[in-house]
């Protein structure tokens, strides 16, 4: 892996353990904005655990180093929790800035899949 790719992973994956680590905790301190944000789209407050404790253990799975096939669940579950977070909230017609967050997530998640090292992949 060229010196290019590897900081390319680095700063993709160490943002993208950044995003997932500070909203999972928000998430599970269910604080107010979050809950009403939730109930906007039409989710129950208990998904925010849900939310909450997958996006940490997601973050555990891609930092830490062995288990390639547990990295990429960890990548398909944080590719679909923010897939399905922008969609939601284009349904709902929100604007641009609710929306972005979502998929800078999703672009960091698809950068830092593909820049992965061949240790960190399945085959």
């Amino acid at each position: 892996m060229s010196k290019r790719n590897t900081i390319i992973y680095w700063v993709a994956t160490l943002w993208l353990a950044l995003g997932m680590t500070s909203t999972g905790i928000v998430q599970l301190m269910k604080m107010k904005e979050e809950v009403e944000k939730m109930a906007q789209l039409g989710y129950p407050a208990y998904f925010l655990t849900i939310l909450g404790v997958w996006k940490l253990l997601g973050v555990v799975a891609i930092l830490i180093p062995k288990f390639p096939l547990l990295k990429e669940w960890a990548y398909a579950g944080f590719f679909f929790a923010m897939s399905g977070a922008t969609i939601s909230h284009l349904f709902m017609g929100h604007p641009a800035s609710e929306i972005f967050p979502s998929i800078l997530l999703i672009v960091l998640t698809v950068v830092s899949w593909y820049f992965r090292p061949a240790d960190r992949k399945t085959t």
